[in-house]
């Protein structure tokens, strides 16, 4: 009876009188909208013990994968406002989804309340050993000798590969061959056989196989080389304008989020970020640290979803 009492008078509590003793009531949970393994998962996993003990709670990483991160995201955008069910979010789930699918079930902007930027690794443009073209330059003017002729892969249409693939071919008037692949799993082997001879990877995901000459690096997607990659020119060194592009991830909460609360998580995520061992393991990856405030967060998202929207209309890319 004790017990019930005291969940009856909880649930009669404000939303306000939670957030005061935010975050002593449970875990905190935070979704990753994808399988383990993946950069979002991998750095969820990096910050989650830091971003723990400095909020003085367990935070428990939650894979709930599906339809390009929806499922995940979806559930979090449902989810009671307390700061207690948090996004591990991507350019991927938060600004692509909603662009591509016309019914997808949440809206960046008004469905979410962004924290804090965590952090961004650019795509690397990469070839198979046989392509015949070692620079911009030369993979440009192979590809308008042969429109539509040079293979690129993708891990699926409306991928975040296959849209700055349609970004690149915009930019520099060319036609690729589009190969879309169920994940991009399979896309590794094929691309070091020479299967498919183009692929926009994620630089944390390419650069252990650029490394060991199993594939080319052709040019970076960041504003200034890849520390991983001193050697690779960015898009905007070989002249290739609209072409900076970075991979993020981030915590949100659903909106509704009382902005103490906001607040709290937002300064523990940069305490989270800050710590030697995690920024040691993102240097490993190839990943820059970001935090940040939750409005430059939530302009990020308002440029980067305008951005797809854009490029997904250019391209007439339906999901699959």
């Amino acid at each position: 009876m004790k017990w019930t009492a005291t969940l009856l008078l909880a649930a009669a509590l404000p939303l306000s009188a939670w957030s005061q003793a935010y975050p002593s009531v449970k875990p905190i949970r935070l979704i990753v909208p994808f399988a383990p393994g993946g950069n979002v998962d991998i750095t969820a996993r990096t910050i989650a013990p830091g971003l723990g003990e400095v909020l003085g709670q367990t935070v428990i990483i939650e894979n709930k994968a599906g339809v390009g991160g929806v499922l995940g995201a979806d559930l979090v955008a449902k989810s009671a406002p307390d700061g207690y069910t948090l996004l591990m979010g991507s350019n991927s789930s938060v600004s692509v989804a909603p662009a591509l699918y016309p019914r997808n079930p949440y809206h960046p902007i008004r469905d979410f309340a962004p924290i804090a930027l965590v952090a961004a690794t650019p795509f690397v443009l990469v070839a198979t050993p046989s392509l015949p073209a070692k620079t911009p330059s030369e993979l440009i003017a192979l590809a308008k000798a042969s429109p539509g002729t040079i293979s690129m892969a993708s891990g699926g249409n409306g991928s975040s590969n296959h849209l700055v693939g349609e970004l690149f071919q915009t930019s520099t008037g060319t036609k690729l061959l589009h190969i879309p692949y169920k994940g991009a799993g399979a896309v590794a082997s094929d691309l070091m056989g020479g299967q498919v001879q183009l692929l926009f990877d994620q630089l944390a995901a390419s650069t252990g196989s650029i490394k060991s000459g199993r594939i080319k690096a052709i040019a970076v997607t960041s504003a200034k080389r890849a520390s991983v990659l001193p050697d690779v020119p960015t898009m905007a060194e070989a002249g290739i304008k609209g072409m900076e592009v970075i991979n993020i991830t981030g915590v949100l909460a659903p909106a509704g989020t009382p902005t103490d609360i906001v607040a709290k998580l937002n300064a523990a995520v940069q305490k989270a970020i800050a710590r030697p061992e995690v920024k040691e393991r993102f240097a490993t990856l190839g990943v820059e640290p970001l935090g940040g405030t939750p409005d430059a967060f939530a302009a990020f998202i308002r440029d980067d979803f305008a951005k797809w929207t854009q490029v997904i209309k250019d391209g007439n890319i339906k999901a699959e």
